[in-house]
């Protein structure tokens, strides 16, 4: 495959689902936009919510500043050199490189597209299990603690 595919994901700390991500061939502010944008489309907060970044320059655009007040996200950013905050982030890579796509030859951006989806859609949250979510996966995860919630 020539060139790169970038993959930018927002996750849910508590679950550990992949609740937005967006590819496209550039590192951008678009590209981390479109992330967000569709995890704030499938959670729809009513109240704020944490959302937390590294320092790359497209986490302090202005596109994205906006976007985070326009829908009451609070920003919180990494401290420069440590790489423990965003621990859950880069396990959730290095199990997509050693699950998937090192595992694989992509003859163009499109079939990697293809495949990450799938990974990230079919398998990842749906099926994979997690030490963090009791043996679950994430969405098996948050489907019995808000059943649980509902019970008490």
């Amino acid at each position: 495959m020539r060139g790169g595919l970038y993959l930018a994901v927002v996750l849910d700390l508590f679950s550990r689902q992949v609740i937005g991500w967006s590819m496209q061939s550039r590192i951008d502010r678009e590209l981390v936009l479109n992330a967000l944008l569709m995890a704030v489309w499938r959670r729809q907060p009513k109240q704020e919510v944490l959302v937390h970044s590294d320092q790359g320059s497209q986490f302090s655009s202005d596109d994205w500043q906006d976007f985070l007040k326009a829908h009451r996200l609070v920003p919180s950013m990494s401290r420069s050199g440590n790489c423990h905050d965003n621990a859950v982030a880069e396990s959730f890579f290095q199990l997509l490189k050693r699950e998937r796509v090192k595992r694989k030859t992509y003859h163009d951006r499109e079939e990697a597209r293809r495949d990450i989806f799938d990974y990230i859609e079919m398998f990842y949250n749906p099926k994979r299990r997690h030490g963090s979510a009791n043996g679950l996966s994430p969405v098996e995860f948050e489907k019995q603690y808000f059943q649980r919630l509902k019970s008490v």
